[in-house]
């Protein structure tokens, strides 16, 4: 297993677990940060560490190959975490995803690949993974998980094309899906953002 950084409540104690993937040249504690502003206090946290603080090496709209072995490494790093979750006697539906920027397409891409009943899919700016979308690779029914995805109209790395298109399929499969998009450039994570979240998803 990858090093997982945990925090919050005991795996042991807890009654949610929330898988926090971190943005490109951050890492887990920059994630685990978020904490102290979201509604986690049941939760138990586990935040992957990236190999070298990046998931995969450019842009998530890049050719697929130009991400790989990276891209479907991390896509494997979340899914064993996933599955030791699971074992522990946790169900899907007690388990979130978080994640900002890389980390939040990332969480999109896992959840959608493997599309369940979850407790919810936090996307702090990002959308799906790849050069073109491919239904295809998406598969299952998220049976009214409700999916954030949060950004600007205009992010630099992030496209509000990609992130609409993104929504569309992930409603296809079954999501709830809410975006907020603002009228800012900034690549961050807003007060409105949070304050929605923590009302709608972490209620």
């Amino acid at each position: 297993m990858p090093e997982v950084t945990k925090a919050g409540v005991p795996l042991e104690q807890a009654t949610k677990v929330a898988i926090m993937i971190h943005g490109r040249g951050a890492n887990a504690a920059s994630i685990l940060s978020l904490s102290q502003y979201l509604n986690l206090e049941e939760f138990a946290l586990l935040a992957p560490q990236a190999p070298g603080s990046s998931w995969y090496p450019y842009s998530f709209m890049a050719p697929d190959l130009n991400n790989e072995p990276a891209f479907s490494n991390s896509i494997k790093i979340i899914s064993d975490l996933v599955k030791d979750v699971l074992g522990k006697g946790f169900t899907s539906e007690q388990i979130y995803f978080i994640g900002f920027s890389q980390g939040a397409c990332l969480s999109l891409e896992y959840a959608s690949q493997n599309a369940k009943k979850y407790g919810g899919v936090i996307a702090f700016t990002g959308g799906l993974i790849g050069e073109k979308l491919n239904p295809a690779k998406y598969k299952g029914d998220f049976l009214g998980t409700p999916v954030f995805i949060g950004s600007s109209h205009k992010d630099m790395h992030v496209p509000l094309s990609r992130i609409e298109a993104s929504s569309e399929l992930i409603k296809n499969l079954g999501a709830d899906v809410k975006t907020l998009i603002f009228s800012d450039a900034q690549h961050t994570i807003r007060q409105e953002e949070i304050e929605w979240v923590n009302k709608h998803v972490l209620k």
